[in-house]
């Protein structure tokens, strides 16, 4: 137990820039607190001892403002940063090195006991604030899931969920490295926005037709010039006149 802890407030120590000193992280951090008492409660339930276990949860969450079922199974160095209205259903599994925000719920949409309701998430996931993660799906290793996303189908390793409902970018889209990225806040980095994405696409397309156009402008012009010269429409755009720079700022 006490080894876990050790993880538990070293992991904090170093994704949450506000953390101190480890006497802050252990009095005044309720994920922590909330993690520490569904261990005690995961422990009864998983020997038989199912009241004790919700008992302990119903505390944890009195104390915290987490709720997590004891029989989520929540893996090592998971952080839960604020906490506040977090839900952790009761066959939700957690991999190592999770990061999961205030508001998140991992949630079933199944009424039926005893199958795999709520979902999985590998090893190293980020679950942004307000995001709601409904199903027994997998969200894959690496993973992101957007704020106040609204995920109801697998998350491939390493993409990223976004939107309502949440729609994939795989990690090729946003450019990725081969090397693993640096632990993101929030789980937030530019280029998440798919609509954004698709925006900047096709005003870099128009800005190429553009481009395009006025070239052959340019190559009529010059050939007209020395045989007729009145057969050039006076309202020809030889000059790019399309401002794709503001436009791509717009939509970052």
């Amino acid at each position: 137990m006490f080894e876990h802890l050790r993880e538990d407030i070293a992991c904090i120590l170093e994704r949450d820039p506000a953390a101190r000193s480890t006497w802050e992280v252990l009095t005044c951090y309720p994920g922590l607190h909330a993690l520490v008492m569904h261990r005690w409660a995961h422990a009864c339930w998983i020997r038989g001892w199912r009241w004790l276990g919700r008992f302990i949860s119903h505390l944890a969450r009195w104390f915290t403002g987490i709720e997590i079922h004891p029989g989520a199974t929540i893996g090592r160095r998971v952080f839960i940063d604020h906490g506040m209205g977090v839900v952790i259903g009761e066959t939700a599994e957690i991999g190592d090195e999770c990061t999961i925000y205030q508001g998140v719920t991992l949630g079933g949409t199944s009424l039926y006991k005893g199958e795999k309701r709520h979902p999985t998430l590998g090893k190293g996931v980020v679950v942004s604030a307000g995001a709601k993660v409904l199903g027994g799906f997998t969200v894959g290793d690496g993973a992101r899931v957007g704020s106040n996303a609204v995920l109801l189908k697998p998350v491939p390793p390493g993409a990223t969920a976004v939107g309502i409902p949440a729609r994939i970018i795989q990690k090729d889209a946003q450019g990725g490295a081969a090397s693993p990225p640096a632990f993101s806040a929030y789980g937030v980095t530019q280029g998440d926005d798919p609509v954004s994405l698709a925006l900047k696409g096709l005003v870099d397309n128009a800005a190429g037709h553009e481009h395009q156009i006025a070239l052959l402008w340019q190559a009529i012009e010059k050939l007209a010039q020395a045989q007729r010269p009145e057969c050039i429409p006076s309202d020809a755009h030889t000059t790019e006149q399309f401002d794709a720079e503001s436009l791509n700022q717009l939509v970052k």
